[in-house]
C-alpha cells in the first residue's frame, strides 16, 4: 500500500515539473495564457491584408497607424459568441466616448467569413451592434488568400460546426501604434482592457 502511495507521488511531481516547464512556468495553464504571455514580452508584427469595410471601402490595417487599435475577429451570421464580442466592444467605445474623448483607440470588427460577409451583411451587423463607423468599423478581408496569415498572427482558430456556421476562439486584440500584436485580453472584461490599456499609456508619459 505504502509503496503504491509513494509511486502515485513521484509520479504526480513528475507530471508537475514536466507541467511547469512546458507551460512557462505556472503563470501559464494553458497554450493560449503562455501564447499571451509571449506576445507581451515580444509584441509581433502583423501582416497587412487588403480589407473592405460595412460600406464597402478599402483600407488596411497600416491605415491605422499611429494609433492604437482593439480588433475582434466575428462573422454575422455568428448568434453566440460574436454577440459577446459586439457587446464589448460596444462597452469599449462609449466608455472611450464618455470618459475618454480624446483617447486614440479605434476598434475594427473583422470577419473571417468572406463568402457570405459582403458590405450589405457587414452593415447591417454593424446597425445591431451600434457600430458608428467612425471610431469603431467593421470589414472583412478582401482576397480569401489573404485570411490564414492573417488569422494564423492574431492566433485564431476556426472549424467548421458543421450546421454551416464556424466555432472559433474569441479575445480582445490589441495592435500597438507601431501595428505589432502587443496584448491579448479576455471579452468578458472590457473594463480590465481598457484600465491595461490607461496602465500602458501612463508607462509611456
Amino acid at each position: 500500500m505504502m509503496r503504491t502511495i509513494f509511486a502515485t507521488i513521484a509520479v504526480s511531481l513528475t507530471a508537475a515539473a514536466t507541467f511547469w516547464w512546458g507551460t512557462d512556468g505556472l503563470s501559464a495553464f494553458t497554450a493560449e495564457s503562455a501564447r499571451r504571455q509571449q506576445i507581451l514580452r515580444e509584441p509581433q508584427p502583423i501582416p497587412l491584408a487588403r480589407l473592405e469595410d460595412q460600406h464597402a471601402q478599402p483600407l488596411t490595417l497600416d491605415d491605422y497607424r499611429g494609433r492604437r487599435v482593439a480588433v475582434e475577429f466575428i462573422y454575422t451570421r455568428c448568434a453566440t459568441v460574436c454577440r459577446s464580442l459586439g457587446t464589448a466592444f460596444r462597452q469599449i467605445r462609449d466608455t472611450v466616448e464618455r470618459e475618454r474623448p480624446g483617447n486614440d483607440l479605434v476598434l475594427l470588427s473583422l470577419s473571417f467569413d468572406t463568402a457570405h460577409d459582403d458590405p450589405a451583411a457587414l452593415n447591417a451587423w454593424a446597425e445591431t451592434h451600434g457600430v458608428d463607423g467612425r471610431r469603431w468599423r467593421v470589414a472583412r478581408v478582401a482576397d480569401p488568400e489573404e485570411l490564414a496569415p492573417l488569422l494564423e498572427a492574431f492566433g485564431v482558430v476556426i472549424v467548421s460546426d458543421g450546421f454551416g456556421g464556424w466555432e472559433h476562439n474569441a479575445a480582445i486584440h490589441l495592435l500597438e501604434r507601431d501595428g505589432r500584436l502587443a496584448r491579448i485580453a479576455d471579452i468578458e472584461e472590457p473594463g480590465r482592457f481598457l484600465a491595461e490599456l490607461d496602465a500602458l499609456s501612463g508607462s509611456e508619459s
